[in-house]
């Protein structure tokens, strides 16, 4: 058996900054096991500009961005393995792989890195009524599709969900050709950044139907229309609201969903976000094996995830080395009104611990609200926001000297602001 200090599982953004920050740490012996044909994972067809500029201070293209990490790699001769799917994962930290080149073949690792993104949710993960024609597409892959390979998935182009790449898809059909007739969004609210909302929709008079969803999809061997209906409260349509759309493609953009089925065989906890429950070092309950990346709570900054995968790198080589810090001081960290998750999801104080990093999401837009933090029942820490979204990842360091105990449950919370 193949053995190896330090097995990173993706070899996205996440993955290769994990690599990069390990080796700079001082672990030479790292082999990246990459499942697709190329390094950079979902920033290879992400050709629009906006990445770097908490990383590099400078605007990028997702291949541009990814491109820097690759080269980075390269330069440290990290091995990496394209084409190789991880199909197991053993509490021992033993780590099976299948390939073309090498077959299925077993690698004994001193400490693992799980870095292998999201998915995205597909049509029958929603379960559309209608017919089951041709025509009904993922964003991400239509966006892979027109990207990659130079292949337009329709011309008349209705897109359900508005999150992210589903906002970014709408701008780029249009300047392709295609017609685009809107977005329809379950909730009441865009599910996307604003700046996408302005510059991939107003922008181009898209409209969005908030509140809506589709209801019926018609098409023999392809799609030949759709139905959208308004939703009540209960986000159940409301009959009479009907509006049909004669599309011959439907691109869905209705969530991610992080790919950690690898872990969750492991039996480790998995978090609200369905990642798995990591420390402040982005350590698992398994010593040795770490999470970070979009496989552990999906970001909306690919620099966020770069920053993630640093700390996982840097504490995984600190662990091979035996230079992790271990304490029995442990907080645990729980979602408390209005917050949808915390990572990390607990936390385990030792004496090199200057400030905690938590990252989190609320569950519906708020304006004129408090975050509040909270120590076993008593509030810490109390931030004003006049306007926060779901959309939008709250990343806040909290200085150790605020923790006043070593033990117990921090609870992550909103609260609305008195107006006097």
């Amino acid at each position: 058996m193949e053995r190896r200090d330090l097995v990173i599982i993706g070899g996205g953004s996440a993955g290769l900054s994990a690599a990069v920050a390990a080796y700079d740490k001082g672990v030479k012996d790292i082999l990246i096991l990459e499942r697709i044909a190329f390094l950079g994972g979902i920033l290879n067809q992400c050709i629009h500009n906006g990445f770097g500029l908490h990383e590099f201070n400078e605007e990028l293209t997702g291949p541009e961005f990814l491109t820097r990490f690759v080269k980075q790699v390269e330069e440290r001769h990290i091995d990496y393995k394209l084409n190789a799917f991880v199909t197991d994962i053993s509490k021992d930290k033993v780590v099976t792989y299948s390939s073309a080149e090498d077959g299925v073949t077993q690698i004994q690792a001193k400490a693992i890195i799980m870095a292998a993104g999201c998915y995205e949710r597909n049509a029958g993960a929603i379960g559309i009524p209608g017919d089951r024609p041709s025509g009904v597409v993922t964003a991400g892959q239509a966006q892979l599709f027109l990207n990659d390979y130079g292949y337009m998935v329709g011309k008349r182009v209705f897109i359900l969900g508005s999150g992210d790449i589903g906002l970014i898809m709408a701008r780029r059909m249009t300047l392709e050709g295609a017609k685009v007739l809107g977005v329809a969004e379950l909730m009441p609210y865009s599910n996307g950044l604003n700046r996408n909302i302005q510059q991939c929709l107003k922008d181009f008079d898209i409209p969005l139907y908030l509140s809506h969803t589709v209801t019926k999809t018609i098409g023999r061997s392809r799609l030949e229309a759709i139905e959208i209906s308004e939703v009540d409260s209960s986000f159940r349509p409301i009959k009479g609201t009907e509006k049909r759309f004669e599309v011959d493609t439907l691109l869905l953009s209705v969530g991610l969903i992080p790919n950690n089925g690898l872990l969750d065989n492991l039996g480790i906890p998995q978090s609200r976000s369905r990642g798995s429950v990591v420390n402040q070092k982005m350590e698992t309950e398994i010593e040795g094996i770490f999470s970070c990346g979009n496989v552990l709570h999906v970001h909306d900054l690919v620099d966020y995830v770069v920053a993630e995968g640093r700390v996982a790198g840097e504490a995984a080589a600190e662990y091979i080395e035996g230079k992790l810090k271990k304490s029995d001081n442990l907080i645990l960290t729980e979602a408390g009104e209005g917050v949808g998750y915390v990572v990390p999801g607990r936390i385990e104080l030792t004496d090199e611990d200057e400030k905690i990093t938590f990252k989190f999401r609320v569950r519906k837009p708020m304006k004129n609200v408090y975050i509040v933090f909270s120590l076993n029942g008593t509030p810490f820490k109390k931030i004003y926001k006049q306007a926060i979204i779901p959309s939008e990842m709250e990343i806040v360091n909290i200085p150790r000297n605020l923790l006043v105990s070593n033990q117990g449950k921090i609870v992550v919370s909103t609260e609305p602001k008195e107006v006097k």
